[in-house]
């Protein structure tokens, strides 16, 4: 038995630092980038005596960073005691693998469904973690082949591709605040993604949840039960594991795909802040039959519009430190930064409304709309006016200026947000980055995502005009994603991904 679970990472295009405090929204888009996690049966068959065993065996596999790990887990407990290690472990999978476990005990009454649980641990538990080349910044590995910075040369990695660590962190060079993370990201959210990949995989594997595979249907109840089970259990995990309660979109994007976010309130995770002394199958319980109160309303770009990530390679950016300059400004000038807030939610509600308007145009006009936009990808924003030769054409050209203004009128709050909080949320290189993107035929939106700061710019472009907009980041020193939107969220798949890309790679070869 083999169960095969993903999970997709995320850009917040709206609701930077709002979406840390109830009721402001995020706007987060879902992405291709995925994290799979793959389990499997260490053994195949029990041991005579293996009724009497208290603990049983864990090992995890990540063969991107060839680390491995092996543990023992309790089976009254639910929690992991390491046994060895290939460099260092992960918290966020040994937090995924124990709340999953104690989770699957917990709400599983029937007798015989219990029994089979306990067979399946005892057998042990095979866990192997896979991050798309999107999670991880290739960046210096491509200047140092002295190769262009173009999405052809990412093209040419080959799937899950080895990571390189941090020269200055494996050296222990790093000091202070400041310290590289181990391994070069580019900020999709890898922890959130790989923490709900485990846990979904463990949950199914144990029959907790039942998930669907793409393409199968998922609109029934339980599906939906199956999904809030799995997000309570991952943004736990998620938290103990940071050793903070943070928002949570990333999780929540993770879980259910593309969607607007207002956070849960923290509260909700009082009990598994305290795990300490506390018997983890009890906190667990206590987590799964709380009445979870965020929000996740169903959202994505409409048609014809294509996300784009770039990464400019100009130094990283620390979120949690950022976070907390903002948060001490918010304490300092209350005033001011109530002020600037409401700004901004009254800007990110705007071009909500906006993108949602361009859906429904999409949907009862689509021949208006499918003609305006590819219009306007070939144009700059000054001459999209020009296209609209009827009433329903000049709703859909009113809309994506409207869209565009919201946009340009979160950047100006943020820039003021980060000035008087003293933190880079949009640096000067990125300005004149982003002002020279949204000049460009067909932008309609630029921006830094999430936090902001150095680490990467996003823009959404209109039919095609992706590709010019890739190759002027290419020109100015940027290195553009692969990445794109997938509003789906968590998802069963049929396979280990190594094996697909294998299959793929011989079918191309006997058909050429």
């Amino acid at each position: 038995m083999e169960v095969v679970a993903s999970a997709p990472g995320k850009v917040l295009i709206a609701g930077g630092y709002l979406v840390l405090e109830r009721p402001n929204a995020g706007l987060v888009l879902s992405t291709t980038a995925r994290f799979y996690a793959v389990v499997r049966p260490i053994r195949d068959s029990l041991p005579a005596d293996s009724w009497a065993w208290a603990w049983t065996d864990v090992k995890v596999t990540s063969p991107q960073l060839s680390r491995e790990a092996t543990y023992k887990l309790s089976l009254t407990k639910s929690t992991l005691q390491l046994t060895s290690a290939r460099e260092s472990t992960n918290p966020f999978v040994e937090q995924a693998i124990q709340f999953s476990v104690a989770a699957a005990k917990s709400i599983i009454t029937d007798k015989d469904k219990k029994d089979a649980i306990d067979k399946l641990l005892l057998q042990g538990l095979n866990i192997t973690i896979l991050g798309c080349n999107d999670f991880y910044s290739y960046r210096k590995q491509i200047e140092a082949r002295g190769l262009p910075l173009t999405t052809e040369v990412l093209l040419s990695l080959p799937p899950f591709s080895s990571i390189t660590f941090n020269s200055e962190v494996a050296n222990g060079t790093t000091t202070g605040e400041k310290c590289k993370p181990e391994v070069a990201k580019t900020g999709l959210g890898s922890s959130a993604a790989m923490t709900t990949s485990v846990v979904a995989a463990l949950l199914h594997y144990l029959g907790a949840v039942n998930l669907s595979c793409p393409g199968q249907p998922s609109g029934d109840n339980a599906t939906g039960r199956g999904l809030d089970l799995v997000h309570a259990i991952a943004q736990s995990a998620h938290c103990i594991a940071q050793g903070k309660i943070g928002s949570g979109f990333d999780v929540s994007a993770a879980v259910y795909g593309s969607q607007r976010y207002v956070r849960f309130s923290p509260e909700i995770l009082s009990s598994a802040q305290a795990t300490g002394g506390t018997f983890l199958p009890d906190v667990v319980s206590d987590i799964v039959t709380q009445r979870w109160d965020h929000e996740n309303k169903q959202f994505s770009l409409p048609p014809l519009m294509t996300l784009l990530l770039g990464e400019p390679g100009t130094g990283g950016s620390s979120t949690p430190s950022m976070v907390g300059s903002v948060k001490r400004w918010q304490k300092s000038d209350p005033e001011k930064s109530k002020d600037t807030w409401s700004k901004l939610a009254i800007a990110n509600s705007a071009l909500e409304n906006q993108l949602r308007i361009l859906k429904g145009l999409s949907e009862n006009h689509r021949e208006a709309y499918e003609s305006v936009v590819r219009s306007c990808s070939h144009l700059t924003y000054g001459k999209w006016t020009e296209v609209a030769t009827n009433q329903d054409q000049e709703l859909i050209v009113r809309s994506l200026l409207a869209a565009r203004d919201a946009s340009l009128e979160i950047r100006l709050h943020m820039r003021e947000m980060g000035i008087a909080a003293g933190v880079p949320i949009e640096p000067d290189s990125q300005t004149q980055l982003l002002d020279a993107t949204m000049n460009m035929e067909g932008v309609l939106l630029a921006g830094v995502p999430g936090a902001g700061g150095f680490d990467a710019v996003f823009s959404v472009t209109l039919g095609d005009a992706n590709n010019a907009v890739a190759n002027a980041w290419s020109s100015a020193g940027v290195l553009p994603l692969l990445v794109r939107e997938d509003c789906r969220g968590v998802s069963l798949e049929d396979a280990d991904p190594r094996t697909r890309e294998v299959s793929a790679a011989v079918s191309s070869i006997q058909i050429n």
